[in-house]
């Protein structure tokens, strides 16, 4: 027979609530009401419905069609079989994950499988910025860079004990880090409640870290910055970041370049691009300009008729290529026709005379397209 009810009554949560709230909730419950732990009447039930309500709900595609359908999972057994089978011939497979996360079970059942020592635990990558200019970016260069970490205690060298001492095996767990409980369907396993799962105790904490084994304070470090870097590049600095736990390694750090402008070059990927002004004159009649590069200056040579926006480019003048040894980039550069806001009476006339000389239309060909392309309408 179907247990009614709202899925998501039952878990507490809103039609709304987000795949991981909805795991939150069942997590919560699942240790409120298993029946390992939870001896009071109605208990078993109330984790039936509890598991029933995640099994739908904790499945993206099983909740979108209870959604659509409602109730349509109703009467189905959580723990496999046909509903209202009871936990006899039960299968828990399909919760082991979710209920071996809950209970800390090895396997998901009673026996063996605990850990005997608690691992070492890799600390925290760390991230900073760094600024730098223009040409400090496409050179290279070395800088300070600060950043607040965690360092192994130098006075108990990180293992939280005071000198001449050493942190010794729980008598409660026996260094398991876990504690074991019940006597029915499930073995259930919690943190120790002596050494709060770390499976060792210090009996003389280090005075300088509190029995921590470290400390926070400001690291300093002078970093090597390659030629070519970019706006937002980063820089690995192996075993930087923040100490490990229980004799764990140390994290990495990463330094993010912050790149100035250059007021003459706009990086654009591996390249570099500038703008040209010319006059009238030289696009017209075709002129040798000299243009700047990161190392000085060089000629170009401007053809006659050249149009506004025409690009050329000087390969393998760019910035190097990062990563790619003494590969570099190339420079373009883009012709921009200088047109004067005013114009003195000497420069209007002789702006006449080319025009009668040119004598054309430039637009002549538009408009008969133009006029092509609409029936005749133009």
């Amino acid at each position: 027979m179907a247990r009614p009810g709202d899925h998501y009554k039952t878990l507490g949560v809103d039609r709304k609530a987000s795949q991981d709230e909805i795991k939150k909730a069942y997590r919560k419950l699942a240790r409120q009401y298993h029946p390992d732990t939870n001896k009071d009447a109605g208990a078993e039930e109330r984790f039936k419905q509890i598991s029933e309500a995640y099994d739908v709900l904790g499945d993206p595609e099983k909740r979108k069609k209870y959604d659509r359908g409602g109730g349509v999972f109703s009467g189905t057994n959580p723990f496999g079989g046909a509903a209202g089978g009871g936990a006899a011939g039960a299968d828990f497979g399909s919760f082991s994950d979710i209920l071996s996360g809950i209970f800390n079970t090895a396997g998901g059942a009673r026996g063996g499988g605990v850990r005997t020592k608690p691992a070492a635990e890799r600390g925290r990558d760390l991230e900073t910025t760094v600024s730098l200019s223009f040409e400090q970016a496409v050179e290279g260069a070395q800088l300070p860079v600060s950043v607040a970490t965690h360092a192994a205690c130098g006075t108990c060298r990180g293992t939280g004990a005071r000198p001449g001492t050493a942190p010794s095996v729980c008598p409660v767990c026996q260094g398991r880090g876990v504690e074991s409980e019940g006597q029915g369907l499930f073995s259930i396993t919690r943190p120790c409640a002596r050494c709060g799962g770390s499976g060792t105790v210090i009996e003389e904490p280090c005075p300088t870290c509190a029995g921590q084994g470290r400390l926070r304070e400001l690291k300093k470090y002078r970093v090597n910055i390659p030629a070519g870097v970019k706006e937002g590049s980063r820089i690995k600095l192996a075993g930087k970041g923040e100490a490990g736990l229980r004799g764990g390694p140390a994290g990495d750090l990463y330094v993010v370049t912050h790149v100035g402008d250059s007021g003459v070059f706009v990086r654009k990927g591996d390249n570099l691009e500038v703008e040209v002004p010319i006059t009238i004159a030289e696009a017209f009649g075709g002129a040798d300009v000299e243009v700047p590069t990161l190392h000085g200056t060089k000629k170009l040579r401007v053809p006659g008729g050249t149009k506004h926006g025409t690009v050329q480019r000087l390969r393998g003048e760019g910035p190097p290529v990062l990563g790619k040894g003494s590969q570099r980039g190339d420079i373009h550069y883009r012709f921009v026709i200088d047109v004067p806001r005013e114009l003195s009476d000497e420069q209007k006339a002789a702006i006449e005379t080319l025009s009668r000389s040119i004598n054309g239309n430039p637009r002549e060909r538009l408009m008969r397209d133009a006029k092509a392309a609409m029936g005749g309408a133009v």
